[in-house]
């Protein structure tokens, strides 16, 4: 799924593409991917038809056009949206769910394999939508509150990679840049919050944030052609990794081959060594 540099990625290109243009047109061709708009396909094509978008805005994994309305086009990618701009002309996409016909000849597609992934319409919601208020702000966000985050993390008593993807304390941080911070941390992801101090977690915090700014200026990280920007290019940062999707190779650090878990219907990928399992782990 893609995590925080991904969207953010996806948010730059649409601020470079599609803001300040009109939306003249919408053709909703597969209802699935905006079935949480509940007034309907109709509805949600007429709604969008002729709003001049203001801006284009990111908080965690969720992204939103602003339109001159007041109203936004909440998105969310799940496992396999893309959003592409491409030229009128362009021929459709395999898994082309939504085109929205911007005004100067371009197309902003909403492309989805697994259609996990979706678009709604929020009232009222071109500063923040209302659906999403809720999600804390990420580390890159300039009014993210660290102290705050180092002081509820403190108060939870659960594995510190079950608090870093908790969107309740901070957002954006999936399951790929948690493990490479607690990795570059020398922490393991079952190590209690509770027993860790204020210096540890803050340092965990550190190597979030500095991963995932490395990574979006890498364009993100690609394992396939799912991930991609609104010009279809995908990311680098996955030749980049230290721990995630290394299970067997090598520690760059100490050489001990990686060790893949299972966690939470997921994996987690450590170092035996530079991250020793805590005799009173919290999973």
């Amino acid at each position: 799924m893609p995590e925080l540099p991904e969207v953010e990625v996806v948010r730059s290109g649409l601020e470079a593409n599609v803001v300040g243009h009109t939306i003249e047109r919408v053709r909703v061709l597969h209802p699935r991917p905006v079935r949480r708009h509940l007034a309907g396909v109709a509805d949600f094509e007429q709604q969008l038809a002729d709003q001049h978008v203001t801006a284009a805005r990111r908080r965690g994994k969720y992204l939103w056009l602003a339109l001159d309305s007041g109203d936004a086009l909440l998105g969310h990618l799940g496992m396999s949206g893309q959003l592409l701009v491409q030229p009128r002309s362009a021929e459709p996409e395999r898994h082309l769910r939504v085109v929205m016909e911007l005004s100067e000849g371009n197309d902003l597609r909403f492309v989805d394999q697994r259609m996990f992934g979706g678009l709604s319409i929020s009232r009222d919601g071109a500063e923040l939508p209302a659906e999403i208020a809720h999600i804390a702000r990420d580390p890159m966000d300039p009014a993210f509150d660290a102290a705050a985050f180092v002081a509820a993390v403190r108060k939870r008593r659960t594995g510190i990679k079950r608090a870093l993807l908790d969107q309740s304390l901070v957002s954006g941080v999936g399951n790929i840049y948690a493990d490479e911070a607690l990795w570059a941390a020398r922490l393991h992801y079952a190590r209690p919050t509770e027993t860790m101090t204020r210096p540890e977690i803050s340092r965990v915090l550190a190597e979030a944030t500095g991963v995932m700014a490395q990574a979006l200026g890498e364009g993100g990280t690609s394992f396939d052609a799912l991930y991609v920007n609104v010009n279809g290019e995908s990311g680098y940062f996955d030749r980049s990794l230290n721990a995630y999707g290394q299970e067997g190779k090598p520690c760059p650090r100490c050489g001990t081959p990686i060790r893949r878990d299972a966690f939470m219907n997921r994996s987690s990928y450590t170092c035996p060594r530079c991250q020793p399992r805590p005799r009173r782990a919290r999973f």
